[in-house]
């Protein structure tokens, strides 16, 4: 059964400071937090709901580490390919980690939601935390104090010819 500090709380220590990163990374967090709250000890029911929920959170973790590839492209950040490659590993996990629910009766609900908040937290904590450094070396600081990359930023950044 889950337990009261498996619920994750957004913290800015998390936040990159780019709000569609952000955004993603709430939304994974509260994909995290739905999936702790549906562990019943009920087999039948977290089937059924892990059934319903683990087509939407694949698609949707697809669809950030799209995101962040993109931004990590058009800023030239050196650690793309292993980011990437981290991106890559995560999915085949996930795939792994899936067959296990189905097919291995010890394997639960909370196992598989546990191993996503696991590899969450600490993705963001330690692998976007480098592109995150690197993206605000680049950015400037606007009037109203928020950060903001231009395509003058990343000019600017690019490595000179010689």
């Amino acid at each position: 059964m889950k337990k009261s500090n498996d619920l994750i709380t957004w913290s800015s220590k998390f936040a990159c400071g780019i709000k569609l990163i952000d955004d993603q990374h709430k939304e994974l967090v509260a994909l995290v937090n739905d999936m702790f709250n549906h562990v019943t000890g009920n087999e039948a029911q977290e089937y059924n709901y892990f059934n319903k929920v683990v087509k939407e959170a694949v698609s949707y973790i697809k669809i950030h580490f799209a995101t962040e590839e993109k931004i990590m492209l058009a800023t030239n950040f050196a650690g793309l390919a292993e980011h990437k490659k981290k991106h890559e590993s995560f999915v085949s996990n996930v795939a792994n980690n899936i067959y296990s629910f189905r097919y291995d009766k010890n394997y639960s609900l909370y196992s598989f939601t546990k191993f996503l908040k696991e590899w969450i937290l600490t993705h963001i904590a330690v692998m976007d935390k480098l592109y995150f450094d690197y993206l605000r070396s680049l950015a400037t600081r606007k009037a109203d104090g928020k950060l903001s990359i231009s395509l003058e930023d990343v000019k600017r950044a690019e490595p000179k010819s010689a």
